[in-house]
């Protein structure tokens, strides 16, 4: 087996922030508001902090991807699949010019690799696979929102990449614990591995 600190050494990795944005965790928006367990997301932010300072300090690469919707970008299927949910039109989540698709508790600093996305994977209809390869990196470390969806979604489509792929799993959430361990458990038995915070940090941290 390869240590972990070989495995995600910092010369070659990426920590990937998926969808930390206020319709999704912050109080009085989408999630929230719709009644979402919001508990486990903001625990998932705070392991999600502690994993940027650990990979700013490490110079570990950090990606931060969000998806801002358009009425214009709402696909066919989606609003089709939204209808088959018993809603008429696609949910006007994360809409551009709208405070719900900010980021909400993180950011990026100058520097940090910035992805739009209108759908659920970081990799479709973006860039991102060719700003990786361009800096150099061969495994994705990701964390964020939520874990059945966008992180799922994203993490699928960078193993058929050809990235190794890890996932912090206290550092992502689902609106529910037994989605959230289901999901883990699934990408585990097919795409990526997943990690704890600590032992992530741990492995980016310098001996003394």
């Amino acid at each position: 087996m390869i240590p972990l600190a070989q495995a995600i050494a910092p010369v070659r990795a990426a920590l990937l922030v998926i969808d930390i944005q206020n319709d999704f965790g912050a109080p009085g928006f989408a999630m929230a508001q719709a009644g979402m367990d919001l508990p486990p997301v903001e625990a998932a932010i705070t392991r999600t902090e502690a994993l940027l300072a650990a990979a700013r300090a490490a110079g570990v690469a950090c990606g931060f991807v969000r998806v801002v919707t358009r009425p214009e970008t709402d696909t066919r299927a989606l609003k089709r699949f939204m209808a088959r949910q018993g809603m008429p039109e696609a949910m006007a989540i994360c809409r551009h010019g709208t405070e719900g698709a900010a980021y909400y508790r993180v950011a990026p600093r100058a520097g940090d690799i910035e992805i739009e996305k209108t759908l659920y994977s970081a990799f479709v209809g973006t860039d991102l696979e060719v700003r990786l390869h361009a800096a150099g990196i061969e495994t994705v470390v990701l964390c964020g929102l939520t874990t059945d969806c966008c992180v799922d979604s994203t993490a699928r489509d960078a193993f058929h990449k050809d990235f190794d792929v890890f996932i912090a799993r206290d550092a992502c959430a689902a609106f529910d614990s037994r989605t959230h361990e289901n999901a883990l458990a699934i990408l585990a038995a097919h795409s990526a591995t997943p990690v704890s915070t600590d032992d992530i940090i741990a492995a980016w941290t310098p001996a003394p």
